[in-house]
Protein backbone atom coordinates (compact mmCIF):
# COMPACT_ATOMS: atom_id res chain seq x y z
CA UNK A 1 0.00 0.00 0.00
CA UNK A 2 1.86 3.00 -1.30
CA UNK A 3 0.33 5.92 -3.14
CA UNK A 4 0.95 6.05 -6.85
CA UNK A 5 2.35 9.32 -8.24
CA UNK A 6 -1.17 10.35 -9.26
CA UNK A 7 -2.48 10.33 -5.67
CA UNK A 8 0.63 10.94 -3.57
CA UNK A 9 0.65 14.46 -2.09
CA UNK A 10 -2.55 15.20 -4.07
CA UNK A 11 -5.43 17.46 -2.96
CA UNK A 12 -7.32 14.31 -1.99
CA UNK A 13 -4.41 13.23 0.23
CA UNK A 14 -4.43 16.63 1.95
CA UNK A 15 -8.20 16.37 2.44
CA UNK A 16 -7.69 13.02 4.16
CA UNK A 17 -5.05 14.63 6.35
CA UNK A 18 -7.48 17.34 7.50
CA UNK A 19 -10.08 14.68 8.33
CA UNK A 20 -7.48 12.58 10.18
CA UNK A 21 -6.37 15.59 12.20
CA UNK A 22 -9.98 16.30 13.19
CA UNK A 23 -10.53 12.68 14.27
CA UNK A 24 -7.28 12.66 16.24
CA UNK A 25 -8.25 15.86 18.06
CA UNK A 26 -11.77 14.57 18.81
CA UNK A 27 -10.58 11.14 19.96
CA UNK A 28 -7.95 12.80 22.12
CA UNK A 29 -10.60 13.63 24.71
CA UNK A 30 -10.13 10.06 25.90
CA UNK A 31 -6.52 10.80 26.87
CA UNK A 32 -7.37 13.77 29.10
CA UNK A 33 -10.83 13.20 30.60
CA UNK A 34 -9.69 10.90 33.41
CA UNK A 35 -6.87 13.26 34.37
CA UNK A 36 -9.12 16.33 34.46
CA UNK A 37 -11.77 14.39 36.40
CA UNK A 38 -9.27 13.06 38.97
CA UNK A 39 -10.34 15.34 41.88
CA UNK A 40 -14.02 14.68 41.20
CA UNK A 41 -13.42 10.93 40.97
CA UNK A 42 -11.45 10.95 44.20
CA UNK A 43 -14.28 12.74 46.00
CA UNK A 44 -17.02 10.64 44.39
CA UNK A 45 -15.58 7.26 45.33
CA UNK A 46 -13.72 8.24 48.51
CA UNK A 47 -10.37 7.10 47.10
CA UNK A 48 -6.87 8.29 47.92
CA UNK A 49 -4.78 10.06 45.28
CA UNK A 50 -3.01 6.93 44.06
CA UNK A 51 -6.31 5.05 43.78
CA UNK A 52 -7.92 7.90 41.86
CA UNK A 53 -4.93 7.82 39.48
CA UNK A 54 -5.55 4.18 38.49
CA UNK A 55 -8.13 4.99 35.78
CA UNK A 56 -5.55 7.13 33.97
CA UNK A 57 -2.93 4.38 34.25
CA UNK A 58 -5.44 1.85 32.89
CA UNK A 59 -6.28 4.26 30.07
CA UNK A 60 -2.64 4.62 28.97
CA UNK A 61 -2.01 0.87 29.07
CA UNK A 62 -5.19 0.22 27.09
CA UNK A 63 -4.30 2.99 24.64
CA UNK A 64 -0.94 1.40 23.96
CA UNK A 65 -2.22 -2.16 23.54
CA UNK A 66 -5.13 -0.95 21.43
CA UNK A 67 -2.75 0.77 19.03
CA UNK A 68 -1.40 -2.61 17.92
CA UNK A 69 -4.89 -4.08 17.47
CA UNK A 70 -6.16 -1.06 15.57
CA UNK A 71 -3.02 -0.99 13.45
CA UNK A 72 -3.59 -4.58 12.35
CA UNK A 73 -7.22 -3.81 11.51
CA UNK A 74 -6.06 -0.85 9.46
CA UNK A 75 -3.51 -2.93 7.54
CA UNK A 76 -6.13 -5.52 6.68
CA UNK A 77 -9.35 -3.57 6.15
CA UNK A 78 -8.34 0.06 5.76
CA UNK A 79 -8.34 2.83 8.33
CA UNK A 80 -12.09 3.46 8.20
CA UNK A 81 -12.81 0.21 10.08
CA UNK A 82 -10.69 0.91 13.20
CA UNK A 83 -11.95 4.50 13.30
CA UNK A 84 -15.56 3.26 13.34
CA UNK A 85 -14.65 0.73 16.05
CA UNK A 86 -12.92 3.52 17.96
CA UNK A 87 -15.91 5.86 17.74
CA UNK A 88 -18.14 3.12 19.12
CA UNK A 89 -15.71 2.14 21.89
CA UNK A 90 -15.11 5.76 22.87
CA UNK A 91 -18.82 6.50 23.02
CA UNK A 92 -19.69 3.38 25.02
CA UNK A 93 -16.71 3.99 27.31
CA UNK A 94 -17.82 7.49 28.28
CA UNK A 95 -21.41 6.34 28.76
CA UNK A 96 -20.33 3.42 30.99
CA UNK A 97 -17.82 5.56 32.91
CA UNK A 98 -20.42 8.25 33.46
CA UNK A 99 -22.69 5.70 35.09
CA UNK A 100 -20.02 3.75 36.99
CA UNK A 101 -21.00 2.71 40.49
CA UNK A 102 -17.47 2.09 41.76
CA UNK A 103 -13.89 3.11 41.09
CA UNK A 104 -12.98 -0.22 39.54
CA UNK A 105 -15.88 0.06 37.08
CA UNK A 106 -14.72 3.56 36.15
CA UNK A 107 -11.13 2.32 35.70
CA UNK A 108 -12.25 -0.67 33.60
CA UNK A 109 -14.32 1.58 31.33
CA UNK A 110 -11.29 3.84 30.84
CA UNK A 111 -8.83 1.03 30.21
CA UNK A 112 -10.86 -1.25 27.93
CA UNK A 113 -13.49 0.91 26.22
CA UNK A 114 -12.08 4.45 26.18
CA UNK A 115 -8.40 3.45 25.90
CA UNK A 116 -8.01 0.13 24.10
CA UNK A 117 -11.13 0.12 21.90
CA UNK A 118 -11.66 3.87 21.62
CA UNK A 119 -8.95 6.53 21.70
CA UNK A 120 -6.26 4.17 20.37
CA UNK A 121 -8.01 4.12 16.98
CA UNK A 122 -7.62 7.88 16.76
CA UNK A 123 -3.83 8.03 16.74
CA UNK A 124 -1.46 5.29 15.51
CA UNK A 125 -3.69 3.96 12.67
CA UNK A 126 -4.30 7.48 11.37
CA UNK A 127 -0.62 8.38 11.57
CA UNK A 128 0.28 5.20 9.66
CA UNK A 129 -2.48 5.76 7.08
CA UNK A 130 -1.35 9.34 6.52
CA UNK A 131 2.16 8.10 5.74
CA UNK A 132 0.73 5.94 2.95
CA UNK A 133 -0.74 8.91 1.07
CA UNK A 134 2.39 11.07 0.95
CA UNK A 135 5.83 10.71 -0.55
CA UNK A 136 7.44 14.12 -1.02
CA UNK A 137 5.67 15.72 1.97
CA UNK A 138 5.40 12.64 4.17
CA UNK A 139 7.26 14.16 7.14
CA UNK A 140 5.12 17.28 7.52
CA UNK A 141 1.92 15.31 6.81
CA UNK A 142 2.64 12.79 9.58
CA UNK A 143 3.62 15.63 11.92
CA UNK A 144 0.34 17.45 11.29
CA UNK A 145 -1.68 14.30 11.98
CA UNK A 146 0.32 13.52 15.13
CA UNK A 147 -0.28 17.07 16.40
CA UNK A 148 -3.92 16.17 16.94
CA UNK A 149 -3.36 14.74 20.41
CA UNK A 150 -1.50 17.89 21.50
CA UNK A 151 -4.32 19.96 20.03
CA UNK A 152 -6.75 17.87 22.06
CA UNK A 153 -4.68 18.59 25.15
CA UNK A 154 -5.00 22.31 24.54
CA UNK A 155 -8.74 22.31 23.76
CA UNK A 156 -10.47 19.57 25.76
CA UNK A 157 -9.37 20.13 29.41
CA UNK A 158 -10.92 23.62 29.81
CA UNK A 159 -14.12 22.44 28.09
CA UNK A 160 -14.37 19.40 30.35
CA UNK A 161 -13.64 21.42 33.49
CA UNK A 162 -16.31 23.97 32.57
CA UNK A 163 -18.98 21.29 32.30
CA UNK A 164 -17.72 19.43 35.37
CA UNK A 165 -18.31 22.64 37.33
CA UNK A 166 -21.72 23.38 35.80
CA UNK A 167 -23.47 20.04 35.23
CA UNK A 168 -21.23 17.51 36.99
CA UNK A 169 -18.75 14.95 35.72
CA UNK A 170 -21.30 12.17 35.14
CA UNK A 171 -23.50 14.26 32.84
CA UNK A 172 -20.40 15.58 31.10
CA UNK A 173 -19.10 12.07 30.41
CA UNK A 174 -22.46 11.06 28.97
CA UNK A 175 -22.55 14.12 26.74
CA UNK A 176 -18.99 13.57 25.53
CA UNK A 177 -19.80 9.97 24.63
CA UNK A 178 -22.76 10.98 22.49
CA UNK A 179 -20.82 13.85 20.90
CA UNK A 180 -17.87 11.63 19.95
CA UNK A 181 -20.08 9.10 18.19
CA UNK A 182 -22.05 11.77 16.33
CA UNK A 183 -18.93 13.62 15.16
CA UNK A 184 -16.40 10.86 14.45
CA UNK A 185 -18.60 8.37 12.56
CA UNK A 186 -19.41 10.74 9.64
CA UNK A 187 -15.74 11.67 9.38
CA UNK A 188 -14.74 8.00 9.26
CA UNK A 189 -16.68 7.44 6.05
CA UNK A 190 -14.58 10.12 4.36
CA UNK A 191 -11.61 7.76 4.80
CA UNK A 192 -13.21 4.71 3.18
CA UNK A 193 -10.95 4.85 0.09
CA UNK A 194 -7.84 2.69 0.45
CA UNK A 195 -4.39 3.44 -0.98
CA UNK A 196 -3.51 1.63 -4.23
CA UNK A 197 -2.11 -1.82 -3.60
CA UNK A 198 1.45 -2.78 -4.50
CA UNK A 199 2.78 -6.26 -5.13
CA UNK A 200 5.03 -7.72 -2.46
CA UNK A 201 8.16 -7.00 -4.52
CA UNK A 202 7.09 -3.41 -5.22
CA UNK A 203 6.26 -2.84 -1.56
CA UNK A 204 9.65 -4.13 -0.46
CA UNK A 205 11.36 -2.02 -3.11
CA UNK A 206 10.03 1.16 -1.51
CA UNK A 207 12.00 0.52 1.69
CA UNK A 208 15.55 1.71 2.37
CA UNK A 209 18.38 -0.70 3.20
CA UNK A 210 19.85 -0.73 6.71
CA UNK A 211 22.62 -2.77 8.25
CA UNK A 212 20.45 -4.63 10.76
CA UNK A 213 17.64 -7.13 10.31
CA UNK A 214 14.11 -5.81 10.38
CA UNK A 215 13.20 -7.71 13.59
CA UNK A 216 16.30 -6.23 15.27
CA UNK A 217 15.41 -2.78 13.95
CA UNK A 218 11.89 -3.08 15.34
CA UNK A 219 13.19 -4.17 18.75
CA UNK A 220 15.62 -1.26 18.86
CA UNK A 221 12.88 1.21 17.92
CA UNK A 222 10.70 -0.18 20.71
CA UNK A 223 13.49 0.24 23.27
CA UNK A 224 14.20 3.72 21.93
CA UNK A 225 10.49 4.58 22.25
CA UNK A 226 10.44 3.53 25.90
CA UNK A 227 13.68 5.37 26.66
CA UNK A 228 12.80 8.71 25.08
CA UNK A 229 9.40 8.80 26.77
CA UNK A 230 10.68 7.85 30.22
CA UNK A 231 12.78 11.00 29.88
CA UNK A 232 9.88 12.97 28.36
CA UNK A 233 7.54 12.04 31.21
CA UNK A 234 9.69 13.62 33.94
CA UNK A 235 8.73 17.25 33.29
CA UNK A 236 5.35 16.54 31.68
CA UNK A 237 4.00 14.50 34.58
CA UNK A 238 5.76 16.21 37.49
CA UNK A 239 6.13 19.87 36.54
CA UNK A 240 3.16 20.91 38.71
CA UNK A 241 4.48 19.05 41.76
CA UNK A 242 8.00 20.34 41.07
CA UNK A 243 6.74 23.93 41.09
CA UNK A 244 4.97 23.28 44.38
CA UNK A 245 8.21 22.01 45.94
CA UNK A 246 9.94 25.19 44.79
CA UNK A 247 7.29 27.30 46.51
CA UNK A 248 5.33 28.34 43.42
CA UNK A 249 1.55 28.00 43.06
CA UNK A 250 0.25 24.87 41.37
CA UNK A 251 -1.43 27.09 38.77
CA UNK A 252 2.02 28.18 37.59
CA UNK A 253 2.97 24.56 37.01
CA UNK A 254 -0.25 23.97 35.07
CA UNK A 255 0.59 26.98 32.91
CA UNK A 256 4.05 25.57 32.25
CA UNK A 257 2.50 22.27 31.17
CA UNK A 258 0.22 24.17 28.81
CA UNK A 259 3.25 25.99 27.43
CA UNK A 260 4.98 22.65 26.83
CA UNK A 261 2.01 21.24 24.91
CA UNK A 262 1.57 24.42 22.90
CA UNK A 263 5.20 24.51 21.83
CA UNK A 264 4.95 20.75 21.25
CA UNK A 265 2.56 21.45 18.36
CA UNK A 266 5.08 23.88 16.87
CA UNK A 267 7.81 21.30 17.38
CA UNK A 268 5.91 18.58 15.58
CA UNK A 269 5.24 20.79 12.57
CA UNK A 270 8.84 22.00 12.37
CA UNK A 271 10.20 18.47 12.78
CA UNK A 272 7.95 17.32 9.95
CA UNK A 273 9.51 19.89 7.62
CA UNK A 274 12.97 18.87 8.81
CA UNK A 275 12.15 15.18 8.37
CA UNK A 276 11.24 15.72 4.72
CA UNK A 277 14.77 17.03 4.19
CA UNK A 278 16.95 14.77 6.33
CA UNK A 279 14.88 11.63 6.99
CA UNK A 280 13.45 9.94 10.06
CA UNK A 281 16.63 8.68 11.75
CA UNK A 282 18.42 12.03 11.59
CA UNK A 283 15.29 13.77 12.88
CA UNK A 284 15.10 11.31 15.79
CA UNK A 285 18.75 11.92 16.64
CA UNK A 286 18.28 15.69 16.45
CA UNK A 287 15.13 15.67 18.60
CA UNK A 288 16.63 13.33 21.17
CA UNK A 289 19.76 15.45 21.49
CA UNK A 290 17.79 18.65 21.91
CA UNK A 291 15.50 17.01 24.48
CA UNK A 292 18.58 16.05 26.49
CA UNK A 293 19.72 19.68 26.41
CA UNK A 294 16.34 20.91 27.69
CA UNK A 295 16.23 18.29 30.45
CA UNK A 296 19.69 19.32 31.59
CA UNK A 297 18.64 22.98 31.73
CA UNK A 298 16.03 22.12 34.39
CA UNK A 299 18.89 21.37 36.81
CA UNK A 300 20.58 24.79 37.17
CA UNK A 301 17.56 27.02 36.48
CA UNK A 302 14.71 26.96 39.00
CA UNK A 303 13.40 30.53 39.13
CA UNK A 304 9.84 31.10 37.94
CA UNK A 305 10.79 32.99 34.77
CA UNK A 306 13.53 30.52 33.82
CA UNK A 307 11.18 27.55 34.32
CA UNK A 308 8.69 29.06 31.86
CA UNK A 309 11.50 29.49 29.34
CA UNK A 310 12.93 26.00 29.84
CA UNK A 311 9.41 24.49 29.67
CA UNK A 312 8.87 26.22 26.33
CA UNK A 313 12.24 24.95 25.11
CA UNK A 314 11.42 21.43 26.25
CA UNK A 315 8.13 21.46 24.34
CA UNK A 316 9.81 22.93 21.27
CA UNK A 317 12.58 20.31 21.32
CA UNK A 318 10.73 17.07 22.11
CA UNK A 319 7.47 17.27 20.15
CA UNK A 320 8.93 15.79 16.96
CA UNK A 321 10.46 12.66 18.46
CA UNK A 322 7.40 10.39 18.45
CA UNK A 323 6.29 11.19 14.84
CA UNK A 324 9.82 10.43 13.63
CA UNK A 325 9.27 6.76 14.58
CA UNK A 326 6.37 6.56 12.12
CA UNK A 327 8.60 7.95 9.37
CA UNK A 328 11.37 5.47 10.21
CA UNK A 329 8.89 2.58 10.01
CA UNK A 330 7.72 3.77 6.59
CA UNK A 331 11.30 4.13 5.38
CA UNK A 332 12.59 0.72 6.48
CA UNK A 333 9.53 -1.59 6.54
CA UNK A 334 7.11 -2.63 3.78
CA UNK A 335 4.12 -0.30 3.47
CA UNK A 336 1.71 -3.20 4.06
CA UNK A 337 3.06 -3.51 7.63
CA UNK A 338 2.86 0.19 8.51
CA UNK A 339 -0.21 0.08 10.76
CA UNK A 340 0.90 -2.76 13.00
CA UNK A 341 4.53 -1.64 13.25
CA UNK A 342 3.68 2.00 13.99
CA UNK A 343 1.12 0.83 16.55
CA UNK A 344 3.73 -1.32 18.32
CA UNK A 345 6.31 1.46 18.54
CA UNK A 346 3.70 3.99 19.67
CA UNK A 347 2.62 1.51 22.36
CA UNK A 348 6.21 1.45 23.63
CA UNK A 349 6.31 5.25 23.81
CA UNK A 350 3.13 5.21 25.89
CA UNK A 351 4.59 2.55 28.18
CA UNK A 352 7.62 4.80 28.49
CA UNK A 353 5.41 7.70 29.55
CA UNK A 354 3.68 5.53 32.17
CA UNK A 355 6.99 4.10 33.41
CA UNK A 356 8.67 7.51 33.46
CA UNK A 357 5.88 9.16 35.42
CA UNK A 358 5.91 6.40 38.05
CA UNK A 359 9.70 6.09 38.17
CA UNK A 360 10.21 9.83 38.64
CA UNK A 361 7.83 9.75 41.59
CA UNK A 362 9.66 6.74 43.04
CA UNK A 363 13.05 8.45 42.71
CA UNK A 364 11.62 11.52 44.40
CA UNK A 365 10.23 9.40 47.27
CA UNK A 366 13.64 7.76 47.74
CA UNK A 367 15.74 10.93 47.55
CA UNK A 368 13.36 13.71 48.57
CA UNK A 369 14.40 15.73 45.53
CA UNK A 370 13.52 15.97 41.86
CA UNK A 371 17.17 16.54 40.96
CA UNK A 372 17.85 12.80 40.94
CA UNK A 373 14.66 12.27 38.92
CA UNK A 374 15.89 14.69 36.26
CA UNK A 375 19.24 12.88 36.18
CA UNK A 376 17.37 9.59 35.77
CA UNK A 377 15.50 11.06 32.80
CA UNK A 378 18.74 12.29 31.26
CA UNK A 379 20.21 8.78 31.55
CA UNK A 380 17.25 7.25 29.73
CA UNK A 381 17.55 9.98 27.10
CA UNK A 382 21.19 8.99 26.62
CA UNK A 383 20.06 5.42 25.85
CA UNK A 384 17.72 6.77 23.18
CA UNK A 385 20.55 8.85 21.73
CA UNK A 386 22.82 5.82 21.53
CA UNK A 387 20.20 3.76 19.68
CA UNK A 388 19.47 6.60 17.24
CA UNK A 389 23.19 7.12 16.55
CA UNK A 390 23.77 3.37 16.09
CA UNK A 391 20.88 3.01 13.63
CA UNK A 392 21.93 6.09 11.68
CA UNK A 393 25.47 4.75 11.45
CA UNK A 394 24.23 1.36 10.20
CA UNK A 395 22.01 3.05 7.61
CA UNK A 396 24.91 4.91 5.98
CA UNK A 397 26.54 3.27 2.93
CA UNK A 398 30.15 2.07 3.30
CA UNK A 399 32.74 4.66 2.29
CA UNK A 400 33.64 2.73 -0.87
CA UNK A 401 30.00 2.63 -1.97
CA UNK A 402 29.55 6.30 -1.21
CA UNK A 403 32.61 7.18 -3.36
CA UNK A 404 31.35 5.05 -6.25
CA UNK A 405 27.95 6.79 -6.15
CA UNK A 406 29.67 10.15 -6.14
Amino acid sequence: MNPSPSVADSPYAWMRLVVSLAITALSGVGMYAAAVALPAIQAEFGADRSGASLPYAALMIGFGLGGILMGRLSDRFGVMVPVLVGATGLSLGFLVAGNAGSLWQFALANGVLIGMLGASAGFAPLVADTSLWFNRRRGIAVAICASGNYLAGAVWPPILQHYFDTVGWRTTFTGVGLFCFASIVPLAFLLRRRPPMLTASESAATTKPIGVSRPALLRLLCVAGVACCVAMAMPQVHIVAYCGDLGFAAARGAEMLSVMLGFGIVSRLLSGLICDRIGGLRTLLLGSGLQAVALTLFLPFDSLASLYIVSAMFGLFQGGIVPSYAIIVREYFPASEAGAKVGLVIMCTLLGMALGGWMSGLVFDLTGSYRAAFLNGIAWNALNLCIAFFLLHRSLPPPQTARKRA
